[in-house]
Parts: structure tokens; sequence; C-alpha cells
């Protein structure tokens, strides 16, 4: 089954992307043999969209979707969603404002959940962006839901990651994680029409200053009106213009992913149920101890 899935899936058939994923998401047989089929190396760039709720997302991934076909370019688009805590579907309903590329040629758009994933991303999102890369696409726009550690996740993914922001998050960039102005490679000031927007931006220059010193060239600061496609075409020259080719950069984003499947691998025998059920037997005894506890679970394995 998946060997057809997979041929199909070079050939760049939706139908079979779309399985392909659902394949990974359920962990279904043969859906280890499909990944260690895919090309150690693929073209496709993964641009990494993030950012607090409300900064315009998906309005701003709309308009770079129109950016980067008016180019002639093939994209696809991952949306992890938060998940409803009922049935682990995605919850926001927003994704009618990417309506318009749902039937074009060029354009592959899907949602995932986080399925209570604690970081705000996919729990199979690398396999899943690895699959939609060997899918033929140029481009793999990935926009994360904004909470958590999905910021700084993010850049153990994403080629290029874009931080959006609005001009009202002043206090937002006060209390930035020093782990956000190091992963960003592009800043994006939408609603830039907004009062305060220019002074905004200098303040954000400012806090940046810093971390300028640890990069080669300045993080660029890009102002937009999503909902207008207006400063599109400087985030599209900013991201093509962004360099990739560096193999110390390359390697840690391996290591990163690597990191990350060891140890979902590693966890898969662990089961929430099944420890509450022994830390239940144990408290009724008055003999727990969590430190011990844990050290138990570690040593003894896989059951």
């Amino acid at each position: 089954m998946w060997q057809q899935l997979f041929s199909d899936l070079e050939k760049g058939d939706t139908r079979a992307l779309a399985r392909c994923i659902s394949l990974i998401e359920n962990e279904s047989e043969g859906h280890r043999e499909l990944l260690r089929s895919l090309p150690s190396s693929l073209p496709a760039r993964v641009i990494g969209i993030t950012g607090p709720p409300g900064a315009g997302k998906s309005t701003l991934v709309d308009a770079l979707i129109g950016a980067f076909i008016d180019q002639g370019s093939r994209v696809a688009v991952l949306c992890v969603d938060p998940s409803s805590p009922f049935h682990l579907g995605a919850l926001l309903g927003d994704r009618i404002r990417m309506s318009a590329w749902y039937t074009h040629p060029d354009v592959f758009i899907r949602s995932l959940a986080t399925r209570g994933s604690m970081g705000g991303l996919h729990p199979h999102i690398i396999e899943i962006t690895d699959v939609v890369k060997a899918a033929g696409y140029d481009y793999v726009i990935i926009e994360t839901v904004g909470v958590g550690q999905s910021e700084v996740e993010i850049a153990g993914l994403a080629d290029t990651t874009v931080v959006v922001m609005v001009p009202e998050g002043g206090d937002e960039v006060q209390t930035m994680k020093a782990g956000l102005m190091e992963i960003a490679d592009i800043f994006v000031v939408n609603k830039a029409d907004r009062p305060g927007a220019d002074l905004f931006i200098k303040y954000l220059r400012q806090m940046l200053a810093p971390a300028f010193h640890n990069h080669q060239v300045e993080i660029p600061i890009i102002k937009t009106i999503a909902s207008e496609k207006k400063g599109i075409d400087l985030l599209y020259e900013a991201i093509r213009n962004h360099s990739v080719d560096d193999h110390h950069r390359r390697t840690w984003l391996l290591a990163e992913k690597a990191y990350y499947l060891i140890r979902q691998r590693r966890m898969r025998h662990i089961s929430k149920d099944e420890l509450q059920r022994r830390i239940g037997e144990q408290v009724a005894r008055n003999h727990f101890n969590l430190y011990a506890f844990v050290e138990e679970q570690v040593n003894a394995g896989p059951r």
C-alpha cells in the first residue's frame, strides 16, 4: 500500500499526499517504511510563521501564497491549530481566509491539530513536513499556534523563521523570551497602519540590538498590512534573500529533528493512564515518592 502511495507522492499527486499525511498522523502500518524511503535531500524551503494569537498570521500567509504563486512557485501550507480536548481535532476555523487557494493546482493546504502537544506543534510535524517536501513543492509554510514553546520549537524545523507581531505588542516585546529573539530570521510588524507602529518598530530595534551582534547581518523588520497585501513584496524578498546555505545551521537543524524524533520514539511506551494507575496504587498504600517512582519507571524501560 505505502509503495504505491510513495510512487504517487513523487508524481505530485495531492490525494496521495493527503493520504500519506493521514498515514503518518495515525501511525498506520507502513508509515515508517514510507518515511525511510524519502530522499535524503530535497530543495524545498521550509518557512515557519509564528507569533502571538491575533497578529494576523493567517492573513499574512494568504498574502504570501499569492506572492509565491505569482513567481511560479508551488506552495504547501501546514496550519497547526489548537486541538479540541474532546476529539483532538483542529479547533480553529479561520482557514476560510485561505479559501481562495484550496482549489489552486499549485497550492496544498492542510490543517493539523496539536493533539495536546505541549510545545504547540503537531507531534508528527517533522515527518509530515518531509513528506510534503517530497511531493515536489518549492516552499512549505508552517503556521504555528503561537502559544507555549511553539515559537522556539519552530526554529528546529524551519529554514527561515518569521516572527509576526502587531504595534500593540509593546508589553510582549518587553517580556519576550530570549529564545524568541535568537530564533527570528525575519520580524514582521503586521497591521502597521495602526497608531504607534513606527514607535513600536523603533522599540523593537532597540530590544534586538544585542541580538544583532550574534548575526552576520541585521535581522530584517518588515512593516506589513496583510489585509491590504501591503509590504508582502518586501517580506517575499526578505525570505528569498535569507541564506540557508550554512553547514552549521543545517547540521543543527538535523540534530534538533533527530533529538525530537528519538525522544518521541522512546516515550511511546509511556501511558499517562497507566502511570496514574500505578501512582494510585502506591498512594493508596501511603508509599509514594515522586522521584523514586520516576527512577523506577526510567530503569524499567518498555513494558
